[in-house]
């Protein structure tokens, strides 16, 4: 890959992922310690550990989309797309990531409605179509877990070997141990809290660079300055198939492929990632739907501003003799692994530019690795070993469970990405081909929400045969254009796209016939949908014990203890709705009033199917008006009339991208704080009272030794 962006020694590399890592994991444990002790949440509990009580607010659940969907590639491979194929990259790429969070909306509130008390997507399928769609659906989960694990960890570690010389193997299994180290000891809650600091951090790092591009960098310093190089480097490095060669057309072929490689990657890694279905369960009922629209509207500004600076800026750059690789543009293979931004950030700030790097990218590549560690743990707690191994087992079991799930997965996940690096395979390959793998189950699993008439027959069969006639297209095409099936290939975006269109085209194609062909006997979710998932809470006993928040009532939190040991082998019966043999033992509420009576008495919260209405109105309005405008009408009225850029429209569009940032800004990092401060100051208090407690007991204690003196 060539040494040229090599600035930083191998020891740097290995600070900033064990030291850094290490101090945040410390600050993690410290947190999860906290809220153990002064709020009603136990990370002891499985539902606090697994779906953190169901009670996030909008703010953090906002934050913890943005988070989980800045992968390394969203920086990385935003900025790759923009040094490819001009300023048609930052666009294309925030539009068609931007557009499946905020389709997920619509997922969201139909688990809220139909599902309530789910823990997992297999578990909601599992309850509609049985065991054969579960065992189908819980295979494309971990695959596509497997697989964007895969897009953090590999990217992350390639440049961090690219830019330290670190051992790009060690770097694969200590960013999964240090992650995983501070998820085993908070749960769910505790991703999300990393998240919102993953992303302070992250946006100080990004409107740093993007302040030196378009402020006081005396390479660039103006979006003038940076409009003057883009047509050089048009002049010098043409883009092919992009209008007039230029950086500054929106017109560009290549980009438009890649970004329908994106579109259906994209909807893949949102609507089969169990940690996006893990934040709608986490959410509150009421909000879910403003959650999901809020982090779509955050995330937008991330790709859109980060590669409109720093993708733009690597093309305006290359001709400096302080660019890393100067004389030469960057390599097919560095352009590949996704260095077009590292190289900017060298050229502006030179060590302290890969420092700062390397801080982002861990920032990125930890915090959405965190979300995939809780969501593989979820999935292979609830769905194998609840379900296949014991049905009926406890609270604690579950947890400890969970602990050793997320191991494993960091094991298996860092050995997968060893075995990609050693066979030549980085980061944009992986992103181009996600759809073709796993794709065809992409639109099913939707459906079987979204669409009464889903059938069984068409939930287990469509996934396969979309990822048949995929994987065929993909190598056809392959074949044909280059004479070959090899790692280069397959990766062109033009094969991919073949692949990816056919998987996520037929599967949902025959989702659609196989539904009609072999119809369901009742279309409609039903109550053993909804009474079954709400069957495996456990009891709101355990779930929502309040704990003193001063040690002067130590004692008393130690009585409840034992009451609730007491009561703890009655109370916490954990079933699961495997059959309807199981749902019939259980003696569930048959009506809906009753099922309202149980649920209340539970820790699940029904949301009002007015409410419902209302959120599913809000869901449809905001994805037609961004589908209309943000994918259709700008960019395709951009891209058809063949529009060079002039130096205004340019300076407009990088002053617009900014400001995304700062509103993505106000969403992540201070609405978040805003909510929140209740519960802020709560922990405060407790702190507080266990500071006074701690200082009255030495008082009486020096007041006893005068006394005796």
């Amino acid at each position: 890959m060539g040494n040229e962006l090599r600035v930083l020694p191998a020891s740097a590399g290995y600070g900033i992922v064990i030291g850094i890592g290490g101090i945040f994991a410390l600050f993690m444990l410290s947190l999860t310690w906290l809220q153990n002790r002064y709020t009603r949440f136990s990370t002891h509990q499985a539902e606090e550990f697994n779906t953190a009580s169901r009670s996030v607010k909008p703010g953090l659940i906002s934050a913890g989309i943005v988070s989980s969907w800045t992968w390394s590639a969203t920086l990385l491979t935003s900025s790759t797309f923009a040094y490819e194929y001009g300023v048609c990259g930052p666009m294309w790429y925030a539009a068609m990531g931007t557009l499946q969070i905020l389709l997920f909306g619509l997922i969201a509130i139909k688990i809220k409605t139909n599902a309530p008390g789910a823990h997992t997507m297999p578990e909601i399928v599992l309850a509609r179509h049985g065991k054969i769609a579960h065992l189908t659906y819980l295979y494309y989960g971990l695959a596509t877990n497997m697989l964007v694990g895969a897009c953090l960890v590999l990217g992350g570690a390639q440049v961090v070997e690219a830019l330290t010389g670190m051992n790009v193997y060690a770097a694969t299994f200590l960013i999964p141990a240090v992650v995983a180290a501070y998820v085993i000891a908070g749960g769910l809650r505790s991703t999300f809290i990393a998240d919102y600091t993953h992303t302070v951090i992250l946006f100080i790092a990004i409107l740093v660079f993007g302040f030196l591009i378009t402020a006081t960098s005396d390479l660039v310093g103006s979006p003038g300055r940076l409009y003057d190089l883009l047509q050089e480097a048009s002049r010098k490095m043409p883009i092919e198939r992009n209008t007039n060669g230029s950086y500054l057309a929106f017109r560009s072929v290549g980009g438009l492929i890649f970004a329908f490689d994106l579109l259906i990657s994209g909807f893949t890694t949102v609507w089969l990632d169990q940690a996006y279905w893990q934040r709608a369960i986490a959410s509150k009922p009421e909000t879910s739907v403003k959650a999901y629209i809020l982090g779509g509207i955050a995330w937008y500004g991330i790709p859109f501003g980060f590669a409109t600076v720093m993708g733009l800026g690597c093309a305006a750059l290359t001709a400096d003799p302080r660019f890393p690789t100067y004389p030469n543009p960057l390599s097919a293979e560095q352009v590949g692994a996704g260095l077009s931004a590292p190289a900017t950030a060298i050229a502006l700030l030179g060590k302290g530019g890969a420092v700062l790097m390397l801080i982002l990218l861990f920032m990125a590549v930890t915090s959405s690795t965190s979300a995939e560690l809780i969501a593989v743990s979820s999935l292979l707690t609830f769905d194998v070993y609840k379900t296949y191994f014991r049905p009926n087992t406890t609270s604690t079991d579950l947890v400890r469970v969970s602990h050793w799930a997320i191991v494993v997965y960091a094991l298996v996940l860092a050995a997968f990405c060893c075995v990609l690096n050693a066979v030549g395979i980085g980061l944009t390959w992986v992103l181009t081909v996600l759809g073709v793998i796993v794709g065809g189950a992409a639109l099913p699993v939707g459906m079987t929400l979204l669409w009464k008439p889903m059938s069984t027959v068409a939930a287990i069969g469509a996934p396969w045969i979309g990822f048949l006639c995929g994987v065929i297209a993909w190598f056809i095409t392959a074949w044909k254009r280059n004479g070959t099936i090899s790692v280069a290939s397959t990766g062109d975006t033009t094969n991919a796209l073949a692949g990816n269109v056919t998987s996520f085209g037929v599967g949902f194609i025959m989702a659609v016939v196989l539904s009609y062909a072999f119809p369901k006997e009742d279309a409609s979710p039903g109550m053993n949908a909804i009474t079954g998932i709400a069957a495996s809470i456990e009891s709101p006993t355990l779930t929502q014990e309040q704990r003193p928040p001063t040690a002067e009532k130590e004692k008393e939190k130690e009585k409840e203890k034992e009451k609730e040991k007491e009561k703890e082998k009655e109370k916490e019966k954990v079933t699961n709705p495997v059959s309807d043999e199981m749902l019939k033992s259980q003696s569930l509420p048959a009506s809906r009033n009753e099922l309202v009576d149980y649920l209340e008495s539970s820790t699940i919260e029904l949301i009002d199917p007015e409410l419902a209405r209302k959120g599913t109105r809000i869901a449809v309005v905001a994805n037609a008006i961004f589908f209309i405008g943000a994918v259709i009408l700008v960019p395709f009225t951009l891209f058809g009339t063949s529009y060079v850029y002039s130096k205004p429209f340019f300076t407009g569009w990088v002053v617009v991208s900014f400001i995304w940032i700062w509103t993505s800004v106000i969403i992540c990092v201070v609405y978040p704080v805003v909510e929140s401060m209740g519960a802020l100051r709560s922990i405060v208090g407790g702190l507080w009272g266990d500071m006074k407690a701690v200082l009255g007991r030495r008082k009486e204690k020096v007041a006893g030794i005068r006394d005796a003196a």
